[in-house]
């Protein structure tokens, strides 16, 4: 039975009502974590990736923690994906840095590329004048630039089911991809409206409601958890 995407937000959507507390914390923790990218963006990207990838962890305990099929800490879901997501969070900083650098050879600007990795930017110039929506745009405007790039990044080399499958099956990188990929030729529609729906949310971040950017992170963790569960974890 192939999976549709309406089906698939309406169970994220709800999934956050399973443990709104744990949420909530993780929701006000990537908000703080995403302003160090105007102090750092390698740093910023970092983080954003890990706390993507480890929120997949956390809809897992918060899968567990709700169903009762077994009992699991917090610190658990943490131990169990922080590694995998650490590795994952290095491998976006190096493929962008990469991009970076031969962009700002090729503009000319070749002093740039150590701005990459240290760039204070909360100076007075930088946050006199701004109103709230201008500060969210300031601190979060990067962050949702980093989503995309990670979504596109790994579904282009490995699958969008490649880091649960290696988390929770322990699959090796190349098996992932290959039963990912298998499952993404079977889910196609879906997984395509999955991708445009972050996609486009992470643009409406960029400018009209800046402020929903560590929520896109929230949810985008969930999706990746809850498609999933929908065709791998299947009762």
């Amino acid at each position: 039975m192939k999976i549709k995407f309406s089906d698939l937000l309406q169970k994220s959507l709800l999934f956050i009502g399973r443990d709104p507390l744990v949420w909530i914390g993780y929701l006000l923790f990537v908000a703080v974590i995403l302003c160090i990218g105007r102090i750092s963006y390698a740093l910023g990207i970092f983080f954003g990736v890990v706390c993507l990838f480890v929120g997949v962890g956390v809809a897992k305990y918060v899968d567990l923690k709700d169903s009762g099929s077994g009992s699991v800490g917090l610190v658990w879901a943490l131990k169990k994906s922080l590694p995998l997501a650490i590795i994952g969070g290095i491998i976006i900083v190096i493929c962008w840095f990469i991009f970076s650098a031969i962009a700002n050879i090729i503009d000319g600007h070749a002093e740039m590329i150590s701005y990459f990795f240290f760039d204070w930017q909360y100076t007075d110039k930088n946050l006199s004048r701004l109103d709230m929506r201008e500060l969210a745009i300031f601190l979060y405007g990067y962050s949702n630039i980093t989503i995309i790039f990670t979504v596109l990044m790994f579904t282009g080399f490995a699958s969008w089911f490649s880091y649960p499958l290696m988390l929770f099956k322990g699959y090796s990188w190349s098996q992932a991809k290959e039963i990912g990929n298998r499952e993404w030729a079977n889910n196609r529609e879906a997984l395509y409206k999955t991708l445009a729906f972050i996609i486009f949310n992470a643009f409406m971040c960029m400018e009209v409601i800046p402020f929903f950017t560590p929520l896109l992170f929230m949810l985008s963790s969930i999706l990746m958890f809850v498609t999933y569960k929908s065709v791998f974890e299947r009762t």
